[in-house]
């Protein structure tokens, strides 16, 4: 088996959470958000991490993390303008012998090892795979003045979540086109999804929330515990 790295990206500026702090280093359960995270992929576990951060933010990410990462091959690193731009960056901090790269939000903290391990065994596999759910809602394409252009079909709709989990060079090789032909998408996937590389979905959690709102945040904490439990079972 080749070397695993995982790089979680948290260089957002946490705009729609309405306070000056980054959403990163919020309190939950006596950890950092971003601690969970790096916590899960740590039980998987992974050679090491890639933690990309909003540039002058290095330090202070370093204090609050030192005392839950103690064993923890972690490297803190500056991002970019952009999150491909802190992705790419976090790629190039990484050994070039790297087989597979397992690129996760840092805002999503009740991520399980479980899942993260089964997106790296269909990754082995395809090149590319996934954690996502399927959509719940029934979507709606909108038109010029909001009005429906096209409801799109349920039943082949997923939510895509993260860890997203590439081989390594394939997603060096997507970075690398994306920015040379100004394309800038909403996740890693859809980089590679372009070169025309497949993607696998693999059915993650409706639990592995996002925080990009203060609702999200209270939402997580009331899903925590129970999160906790599990995470020290899989350590057990």
């Amino acid at each position: 088996m080749g070397s695993i790295y995982a790089l979680v990206a948290a260089a957002g500026r946490s705009t729609r959470m309405g306070v000056g702090v980054n959403k990163q280093l919020f309190d939950l359960a006596g950890r950092p958000v971003v601690a969970h995270a790096l916590l899960a992929l740590q039980v998987v576990p992974v050679d090491g991490i890639i933690l990309v951060v909003t540039p002058g933010e290095e330090e202070n990410f370093q204090s609050l993390l030192s005392k839950f990462m103690q064993g923890v091959h972690l490297k803190i690193i500056p991002g970019g303008a952009s999150r491909g731009d802190s992705v790419m960056l976090g790629l190039m901090a990484l050994p070039v012998t790297a087989e597979l790269v397992v690129v996760h939000d840092g805002a999503r903290p009740l991520i399980r090892p479980e899942r993260i391990r089964e997106t790296i065994r269909q990754a082995r596999q395809w090149g590319a795979a996934t954690l996502a759910v399927p959509a719940k809602d029934t979507i709606k394409v909108a038109g010029e003045q909001d009005l429906v252009r096209e409801t799109l079909p349920r039943d082949r709709l997923w939510q895509v979540q993260t860890p997203q989990v590439f081989k390594y060079q394939l997603l060096v090789e997507a970075h690398r086109a994306a920015a040379l032909d100004g394309f800038a998408g909403t996740d890693d996937a859809s980089l590679v999804e372009r070169l025309g590389y497949p993607v696998k979905l693999v059915r993650g959690d409706y639990t592995n929330i996002k925080i990009t709102t203060p609702e999200d945040l209270e939402l997580v904490k009331s899903l925590m515990c129970k999160h906790v439990d599990n995470i020290n079972k899989v350590k057990a």
